[in-house]
């Protein structure tokens, strides 16, 4: 950062009241904001207990742990310093309204201490987007996937085949540029290419993943659709543990999509649940239903709740045809109503369209339990895997694909012995890798980055 960068400051743990209150300081001033509020700069990197006043006045805020981490080994890259108060509102209040009135310090905006990182190369821009998804990862396997990418799963990888790239470079331009050199080899370009091609395989390989990642950011999305009145809300609430639908006798009582977030053994799960589908002269309902067809064929999971007691299982021929390419499970609810509930094996009818039958009541909770296991199994399915998956942002996919894209077009012209075409895709392979770590034509994505981060990260 240049000398006449801002000095910024936040608080940096969570919201008030706690026991302990982080609030961080980074820019030039650093060193000058700890002098105005404790008399001092501490030791780099040791601990020390201080006074905190208000420089305006001397008067005594609080008592805390100050610690000073001088640029460029640090969190930022730059001087940066923290204070560790007691974590009340009015103490972290007094804090903040002290450092703002020391000159040159302002509050720092959301993601602004990451940004500063990057910008000064103590992150690459896959370590910031794991960092952003590890703030907000609700599951362990979400946890577990953020931090490798934090810790340089793909960066470390990108930068690795960036650097074979330049070497590749090197070599195809010394065979052009010095061929008359005594000293250059004959034939530069094979050694390039095949480590092009080398390197061509890993990322096909990479990318062959079935966007695995991706779908561990989002989560599996399951939708809970069917006939009016099939006690949907009542399977909403019992797989919530808590009244998050309105459950009436009425039909037609769920008019908006209404989200459950599961955490099933560490796979993140949505479920949905949606407007019964029916025929409606009314508009809201119109547009439920629409909305609930919507949803439902966006989902990776159907789950079609029909009354057992009430079910016609030539009508579900229709439900495949709304929902043709996404998988259906049957789920016979209010089973408690009936005397011999049936069992959990599929008619002709239902194997036919693909249905995996199951018997539950909503009420009782009877078979819920063996629904979500078997939903389980599926989210582990549909999202967990052996190895820990490279790619988990489409941004990253795509620089990848450009990557591929050009390195295949490298071979080609290596066919021909095109030295000077050659070398040009391999330069735009590598500027494809850059975009990945954020060496180069990154400024129009690092606002979409950061703007999900929160403010003192």
């Amino acid at each position: 950062m240049p000398e006449s960068a801002e000095t910024i400051f936040a608080l940096s743990s969570g919201r008030p009241p706690a026991a302990i209150a982080v609030v961080r300081i980074s820019g030039p001033r650093a060193a000058a904001a700890l002098e105005a509020l404790i008399g001092l700069v501490p030791e780099p990197r040791k601990a020390m207990l201080a006074r905190v006043r208000d420089p305006a006045g001397g008067e005594l805020i609080d008592e805390a742990l100050a610690l000073w981490f001088p640029g460029p080994k640090s969190e930022t890259g730059e001087d940066t310093a923290e204070l560790q108060l007691h974590g009340g509102r009015a103490v972290i209040a007094a804090v903040l309204a002290a450092l703002e009135c020391v000159p040159g310090l302002r509050p720092a905006e959301a993601g602004e201490f990451t940004r500063r990182a990057f910008e000064n190369g103590r992150l690459d821009l896959t370590r910031v987007e794991g960092l952003a998804d590890l703030i907000y990862a609700d599951t362990e396997v979400q946890r577990r996937q953020a931090l490798r990418q934090l810790q340089g799963l793909l960066g470390d990888r990108a930068e690795s085949w960036r650097r074979t790239l330049i070497e590749s470079i090197a070599l195809v331009a010394a065979g052009t540029d010095f061929s008359d050199e005594g000293d250059v080899p004959a034939n530069l370009l094979r050694p390039a290419l095949d480590a092009a091609q080398q390197m061509l395989g890993e990322i096909r390989k990479t990318l062959a993943d079935n966007k695995r990642g991706e779908r561990l950011r989002d989560g599996l999305v399951v939708a809970i659709a069917g006939p009016v009145n099939a006690g949907k809300s009542s399977l909403l609430n019992r797989i919530a543990r808590r009244e998050a639908a309105i459950v009436s006798p009425f039909a037609g009582t769920t008019r908006d999509i209404i989200e459950v977030h599961l955490d099933l053994s560490g796979y993140p799960v949505t479920v949905l649940d949606t407007a019964g589908i029916r025929v409606s002269e009314d508009p809201v309902e119109q547009e439920g239903v629409r909305r609930a067809l919507e949803r439902a064929s966006a989902a990776d999971l159907v789950l079609w709740v029909v009354d057992v007691a009430g079910e016609d299982d030539l009508a579900l021929d229709n439900v495949a045809l709304q929902f043709p390419e996404t998988p259906k499970w049957l789920v016979r609810n209010k089973a408690d109503l009936m005397e011999k509930p049936k069992r959990n094996k599929p008619t002709s009818i239902v194997s036919n369209i693909g249905y995996r039958p199951f018997s539950i009541s909503a009420k009782t909770g009877a078979g819920v339990d063996e629904l979500l296991q078997k939903l389980t199994d599926h989210a582990r399915q549909h999202l967990g895997a052996a190895e820990p998956a490279l790619v988990t942002r489409q941004r990253q996919r795509r620089a990848l694909e450009d990557t591929a894209a050009a390195l295949e077009r490298a071979m080609e012209e290596g066919k021909n012995a095109r030295e000077d075409i050659v070398a040009e895709e391999l330069r735009l392979a590598a500027r494809a890798l850059g975009r990945l770590v954020g060496r180069v034509d990154v400024e129009d994505v690092l606002d979409v980055i950061f703007r999900d981060f929160c403010i003192g990260k």
